[in-house]
């Protein structure tokens, strides 16, 4: 059965850091972009960031994150991860991960990627 997993989400202050996971179960990761977006109550959902599967290298980031946020992937474990760092308020939003054929992260309807996670809660506040 397929899964993705996120996890790592919490509560943190302003300036803190979190580690998001997001693992993948019933395909291999190293066959898919994996992006990641994150929703806040009353937003739309924003493309965060991605990384591309034929080139690890290849990863993108929105211009508010770019500098804080860090994408990464261990294919041995089946798993991407999402290194934040200076978290703002403004980042306080749920965030879910996703697998599918695109890494553009204006692109990001529940059909445009073959998997999707359920979430997880990011609040960042004092």
């Amino acid at each position: 059965q397929v899964h993705l997993v996120e996890s790592g989400g919490g509560l943190v202050q302003p300036g803190g850091s979190l580690t998001l996971s997001c693992a993948a179960s019933g395909f291999p990761i190293n066959r898919y972009n994996i992006a990641w977006f994150r929703q806040a109550p009353g937003k739309k959902r924003e493309g965060v960031s991605c990384s591309d599967s034929s080139y690890d290298s290849i990863r993108s980031y929105a211009t508010s994150v770019k500098g804080r946020f860090t994408i990464s992937r261990d294919n041995a474990k089946n798993t991407v991860f999402l290194q934040m760092n200076s978290l703002e308020p403004e980042d306080t939003a749920v965030y879910y991960c996703a697998a599918g054929p695109y890494c553009a992260l204006t692109i990001a309807g529940d059909d445009d990627y073959d998997y999707w996670g359920q979430g997880t809660q990011v609040t960042v506040s004092s």
